[in-house]
């Protein structure tokens, strides 16, 4: 997890460019109103997002590490690895910057727990952030989603709450288990629609360590 300063930094980049993105994008064919309203509620998600990225500074923030090549999922505490879970499988089309709905792949970036549901088909279930601001703004400035949805979005992540998961961006991607699959084919492909799995019993282990809010990286 970075540190106070590359957290900052991050922060300011990603908000300078969703600004400028946000001007030349749309300037030329929105209403200075409608712009307005558009790069003031894009500035307000983004300032809320702030406390988010300065959780890296504390030595006792406990978020997770999901390296996709390496195919690990990793407890971290501050800068140390606490808990590696190895074997996992991601979306069987691998990973992407820009998922869209039945892709079939699994998003890459920085992201929430958002919600951890009583029940799952997959045994347990840890719901993720997605889809996110910086995603919604990307989508909206090509056309991929309306300005409802990206509003939607907006909305959410300045709350911190579950965004729509209906959108063409897709929807319920998080971190679970098998449940009653094979496990055979857990070990030997990756099977999932753009979710992160692991067995059973290391999601039941891993649920030790995780919350509502717990910081999720996948890289």
């Amino acid at each position: 997890m970075p540190g106070i300063r590359s957290a900052f930094a991050d922060f300011l980049l990603a908000v300078r460019r969703q600004l400028i993105e946000c001007l030349s994008q749309r300037a030329p064919r929105w209403s200075p109103a409608r712009l307005v309203r558009s790069c003031t509620a894009l500035l307000f998600a983004s300032a809320m997002a702030l406390p988010l990225a300065a959780q890296g500074t504390s030595e006792n923030t406990v978020w997770l590490k999901v390296d996709t090549r390496d195919a690990t999922l990793t407890v971290m505490k501050g800068d140390k690895a606490e808990k590696v879970f190895k074997d996992i499988s991601i979306g069987r089309y691998g990973t992407t910057d820009a998922k869209m709905e039945g892709d079939h792949r699994t998003p890459l970036g920085r992201f929430t727990i958002a919600w951890i549901p009583q029940k799952s088909r997959y045994h347990r279930f840890l719901g993720l952030s997605y889809p996110d601001i910086d995603r919604a703004e990307r989508a909206l400035a090509d056309g991929k989603i309306s300005e409802a949805q990206w509003q939607a979005i907006s909305r959410a992540s300045a709350s911190k709450r579950r965004p729509p998961q209906n959108t063409p961006l897709g929807g319920f991607i998080g971190i679970h288990g098998t449940g009653a699959g094979d496990l055979k084919i857990h070990q030997q492909y990756n099977w999932t629609n753009g979710c992160i799995a692991l067995t059973n019993e290391q999601i039941d282990r891993l649920m030790n360590w995780v919350q509502v809010g717990t910081p999720v990286e996948i890289r």
